[in-house]
């Protein structure tokens, strides 16, 4: 049988060729895949705004007030007194109406004041006869038993006792300086103070028959029913 192909067109012998020259391609596309640079993807979005949520700072406004003008001191009005031609005026003050540069003018010294001594009367403690109420000790309880309010503080926490009240009483029979020696709280205290300062005027202390001032003490006794 005769072969059909010629030798031209018979591409066994030339297959090691065409394999060199497919390998020498394969690395060449290699070596340019190694070579190619490849670069990120960037997306740049030119519609997206950011906002700013810091807060502003608010600087208060410093306002400087304005004093208005102090209102302009009365007018004082001269009173011009009217004397008659025939009544003699006095006139304390002597002018010399020869005086001239050389005229010595004596300092005028004005008189010294002298402080008033304010001396308070003396407070006796024990005197000859001793201040009393009146009507005596028997009205005085009355009038306390009477004019005393228990207070609402001291009668829920359950306080009573004295209260021990220091005054002065006056020549004329009034009440003063009231104050608490000793007092139990509550309320009471100040209660046994009203009570003492609206006491009608006793009969005053005298020592050697005359009234004077005298301090005394008194207990007010606070009792719950």
């Amino acid at each position: 049988m005769e072969a059909k192909k010629t030798p031209k067109a018979d591409l066994e012998n030339k297959k090691s060729i065409f394999f060199q020259i497919g390998l020498i391609l394969a690395l060449a596309v290699v070596l340019f895949a190694f070579e190619l640079k490849s670069y990120d993807k960037v997306t740049i979005d030119l519609a997206t705004r950011a906002v700013d949520d810091t807060p502003e700072e608010i600087i208060p406004i410093t306002e400087q007030k304005i004093k208005p003008p102090p209102p302009p001191p009365p007018k004082q009005v001269t009173q011009i007194k009217i004397v008659e031609d025939d009544v003699e005026v006095e006139d304390d003050l002597d002018i010399d109406v020869e005086a001239d540069d050389e005229t010595v003018v004596e300092e005028y010294i004005p008189p010294a004041e002298e402080d008033e001594e304010i001396i308070e009367a003396e407070i006796f403690t024990v005197v000859e006869s001793m201040p009393s109420f009146p009507g005596g000790m028997g009205e005085l309880m009355k009038y306390l038993s009477e004019n005393i309010k228990y207070p609402p503080l001291a009668k829920e926490s359950g306080i009573q006792g004295r209260v021990f009240i220091n005054f002065v009483v006056e020549p004329n029979g009034s009440i003063s300086n009231v104050k608490v020696l000793r007092g139990i709280g509550g309320g009471c205290d100040e209660e046994a103070v009203r009570v003492v300062e609206k006491m009608p005027k006793w009969s005053p202390g005298k020592q050697r028959g005359k009234p004077v001032r005298v301090s005394y003490n008194l207990p007010v006794k606070f009792t719950l029913q």
